[in-house]
């Protein structure tokens, strides 16, 4: 029985083709994409394909669209057996981190890919990116798929979607997973890691939870920026600071001040680190004692592109018991070392 397969293009790169007169690139008719890869005909599963009506650059994708997606995949998840993504580049990871958090119970699996050349171009990545990909999203073993959560296929590798970063515009090998080993990789053969594979608990039925709150906001310290300037924002559920190292910042009786005096009015800080490699470690330096006075959230190995979309999915959410610290430091979908 050939394994059902939804694949769903938002737009992106890999949806385009150059017009060799004017130089530019022009989206085309996915729902054409077999007479541009009639290859995809020859593999061992049904592709079927639902194309946004209108195609959207990477920068344009957001909460919004991400409650569709989930919402069209919870329509579609008892007829297929896979789904598959196609999605720009340069926002893929936030997409990527905020399904994993709103597809609970998924047991099937969810790959995103995208490209960086369009799929028309002599040297394009987009056709192995997307060949391989429907392997993987059509991949089961003993009627069970073998891959169970949102992941991110590209250049070779298949990575975990929370645990990605985009890293480079130029390359080919353009994402990253610097806190997670990956998931599986394509090569002569095409692999899995089954130990690096995530479950989620078999007592949660699959369903979408698509609370986003976007009364977030990000900023990254660095030296000699004046913190006087938060007093000027107004009041936000939390903030996501990006600071030095390990979790540290410049100490300072105004700087506790400054950043007590946002707690106090009801705040929740969350720190990350500006290292693409590592994570916080409160403590570790004086530097970083501060926060823990102040009562700051450690993001731990975190990407700031996953600590952004928990905080958004978690804060007011109200199918969460306990606290949004507790919460928040806690693993939901493996986007996080416990």
């Amino acid at each position: 029985m050939k394994r059902k397969v939804l694949l769903i293009y938002t737009g992106g790169t890999i949806g385009m083709e150059k017009d060799y007169e004017t130089g530019s690139l022009r989206a085309f008719d996915f729902g054409n994409i077999f007479e541009k890869m009639p290859e995809m005909r020859l593999m061992e599963c049904e592709v079927f394909v639902h194309p946004f009506a209108k195609p959207l650059d990477s920068s344009d994708m957001g909460p919004e669209e991400w409650r569709v997606i989930a919402n069209y995949i919870q329509k579609n998840y008892d007829e297929y057996d896979g789904f598959l993504i196609l999605h720009g580049t340069d926002t893929m990871s936030y997409t990527a981190s905020a399904l994993s958090f709103m597809l609970k119970g998924l047991r099937k699996p969810v790959i995103m890919t995208g490209s960086q050349l369009p799929i028309g171009d002599l040297r394009t990545d987009a056709k192995e990116n997307l060949l391989t990909s429907l392997y993987y999203a059509s991949l089961y073993e003993n009627d069970e798929a073998v891959i169970q959560e949102v992941a991110i296929y590209f250049e070779y590798k298949l990575l975990r979607g929370n645990r990605t970063l985009k890293y480079s515009a130029e390359y080919f090998d353009a994402y990253s997973s610097p806190n997670y080993p990956i998931l599986g990789q394509s090569g002569v053969h095409l692999n899995i890691i089954k130990d690096n594979l995530f479950r989620c608990d078999p007592e949660v039925e699959f369903h979408v939870d698509e609370h986003i709150s976007e009364d977030i906001l990000f900023w990254r310290i660095f030296p000699g920026m004046h913190l006087s300037h938060f007093r000027e924002i107004p009041k936000m559920k939390v903030l996501i600071l990006q600071v030095f190292g390990s979790g540290t910042i410049f100490s300072s009786a105004k700087t506790q001040e400054t950043l007590q005096e946002i707690r106090d009015n009801g705040t929740e800080i969350v720190v990350v680190s500006q290292c693409i490699s590592g994570g916080i470690s409160f403590g570790k330096y004086e530097n970083s004692n501060i926060f823990s006075r102040i009562g700051a959230i450690s993001g731990r190995d975190m990407t700031a592109e996953t600590a952004i979309t928990k905080a958004m999915h978690l804060i007011d959410n109200p199918s969460y018991s306990g606290s949004f610290a507790d919460n928040f430091t806690r693993s939901l979908c493996g986007e996080i070392t416990d």
